[in-house]
């Protein structure tokens, strides 16, 4: 679903930072070579992770659903100099692609990757994060999150995508609709939990920016 027209997305696109050459090229190769091309950030929602890890400049940050590496260049941008970027997926016949254009990049040796299933492997993180973005399989959401909050530093940023999720949100719940379903308490509960503030930005999907107090 396009919440706005498609002229004033373009226009958006237009009027932000241009995408840098290497993301392009990812972002093009992703539409070649890669299925579901949609699930990638793109130009508008990188350039506004990218600007969001700049203000924010973690030393650790935390990715949940690598997919082609896109957001996790972007979120890289504003990483300290001395930062990791963690990021885990599911996908193993990813991990060569995502590599390959981790290693065009000047953080190729801040990026761990992770395969696996992301409930198991976060319990295993030692350290704590400034920065998490959360863009996986959105069942698990709510689950993500309980494990996440007590790894995050306090004033650290937890970010949700999908949150609107094509604005079925608003629409009935069909019966065996278990994303939107476990998507709506998600929301809820961001917006009531006392652990965080949260602001939910209409940005593409929705896009969640939660403040941990």
């Amino acid at each position: 679903m396009h919440f706005i027209s498609q002229e004033l997305e373009d226009y958006i696109e237009q009027h932000s930072q241009v995408e840098p050459e290497l993301l392009a090229a990812l972002n093009k190769e992703t539409y070649q070579k890669i299925l579901l091309p949609r699930m990638l950030s793109g130009h508008f929602q990188g350039r506004v992770l990218s600007m969001l890890s700049k203000l924010i400049q973690p030393l650790n940050i935390l990715e949940i659903g690598t997919y082609t590496g896109y957001s996790a260049l972007c979120l890289c941008e504003g990483m300290q100099e001395n930062g990791m970027l963690h990021t885990i997926d599911i996908k193993e016949e990813l991990i060569d692609f995502q590599r390959k254009h981790f290693d065009k990049s000047p953080w190729g040796e801040q990026i761990v990757q992770h395969l696996g299933e992301a409930i198991d492997i976060i319990p295993t993180l030692t350290i704590k994060f400034d920065l998490v973005f959360i863009d996986a399989d959105k069942e698990n959401y709510i689950n993500y999150f309980e494990l996440i909050v007590p790894r995050v530093n306090k004033g650290g940023i937890i970010l949700s995508d999908n949150i609107l999720w094509s604005g079925k949100v608003l629409e009935p719940l069909q019966p065996n609709d278990n994303s939107t379903k476990v998507l709506l308490e998600y929301n809820k509960l961001l917006n009531n939990d006392t652990r965080v503030e949260t602001v939910l930005l209409p940005i593409r999907d929705g896009l969640t920016v939660s403040r941990v107090l």
